[in-house]
């Protein structure tokens, strides 16, 4: 389905509903990209949605991947989205606070849902990263990103980087092309 070692499949690719949100394939890359991954390491992505971000997880690291998601529809779509791959993850319906706890030490964590308690998940997220691992923290709220930067400074990571992402995509019109605004993502990454 995907032949390529890059990042960023394109969004039309994966199933899709209106009720579960996906990480748009520019800003996945990127944090594809953030979390430096080699092939046999382990992750969480924390708040799985579409489980965009679980499949290139699993298609560039072939290790132990876990999807979390508390939505049922965003678990049912995650495990739609790996078999169309051909991919395999743990995907566990659940609060990220109740789940993180139970998993194994991991080499990555992307955390895209917090659903208001990011500052919990960010530290549960980071008790499971192993010395070295990679955490990236997505998110379009800024009340989001202040717990996230407060949690980012009170663990004493290493590497902290900051990054607003803002795409446009192009769009024919009858006139020519035009650049359609995508919202803008705040994106953390950092390593334990």
């Amino acid at each position: 389905m995907w032949d390529y070692r890059t990042p960023g499949i394109p969004d039309e690719l994966f199933e899709r509903t209106e009720e579960v949100p996906i990480t748009k394939e520019d800003v996945r890359a990127l944090a594809i990209s953030k979390l430096r991954l080699k092939e046999g390491y382990s992750a969480i992505d924390v708040g799985c949605g579409s489980g965009s971000i679980t499949v290139e997880l699993c298609l560039q690291t072939k290790g132990q991947i876990y999807a979390i998601d508390f939505d049922n529809n965003a678990v049912e779509l995650t495990k739609k989205n790996l078999a169309k791959f051909g991919t395999a993850a743990q995907v566990i319906l659940g609060k990220a606070q109740d789940v993180l706890p139970t998993l194994p030490q991991v080499d990555a964590v992307v955390v895209g849902g917090t659903w208001g308690d990011a500052r919990q998940v960010i530290q549960l997220a980071v008790d499971r990263l192993k010395k070295g691992g990679r955490i990236v923290i997505d998110t379009i709220l800024i009340e989001t990103m202040y717990q996230a930067l407060a949690a980012v400074g009170e663990l004493g990571l290493k590497d902290i980087d900051i990054t607003q992402v803002t795409i446009a995509k192009a769009r024919k019109v009858t006139t020519g092309t035009m650049m359609l605004a995508r919202n803008p993502v705040m994106m953390i990454s950092a390593t334990k």
